[in-house]
């Protein structure tokens, strides 16, 4: 068994990050029911800014180029807990997909290259050129 050196602090965020996706997706199946979206977005925050720590998780949401992201995410959030879910929801993927857009080449080239679907290998070798990460 591998044990990754992650200290204790950093276990308790990857648990509590799985939780909080795992509340999202819930909700999501039950029709966008509010209060597990809302939950499941708390525990995601906390979880994250648990792994990386306050800090980190400051400076990586408030960046000048990350800063439009942030807000249709952290916005989508309080209308979530607002209890608009629908609309919460979209800005969230907005906001989401703004704020790592520039991980999503990475993460297709890495896909492409463990396993040799055919699919994820074109559209990775499509992406891997076409922005970078900072």
């Amino acid at each position: 068994m591998v044990v990754c050196c992650l200290s204790q602090w950093q276990r308790i965020g990857v648990g509590i990050t799985g939780f909080g996706v795992f509340f999202i997706l819930f909700g999501i199946l039950l029709y966008f029911d509010s209060v597990l979206l809302a939950f499941g977005n708390l525990l995601f925050l906390t979880g994250l800014s648990l792994i990386i720590g306050l800090r980190r998780t400051f400076s990586f949401f408030f960046q000048r180029h990350k800063l439009k992201g942030t807000s249709f995410f952290l916005g989508g959030v309080a209308i979530v807990l607002l209890r608009w879910p629908l609309l919460g929801m979209l800005l969230e993927a907005y906001g989401f997909v703004s704020l790592f857009k520039g991980f999503f080449p990475v993460a297709f080239g890495f896909l492409g290259s463990v396993s040799n679907i055919p699919f994820l290998s074109t559209l990775s070798q499509k992406f891997q050129g076409s922005s970078s990460m900072v």
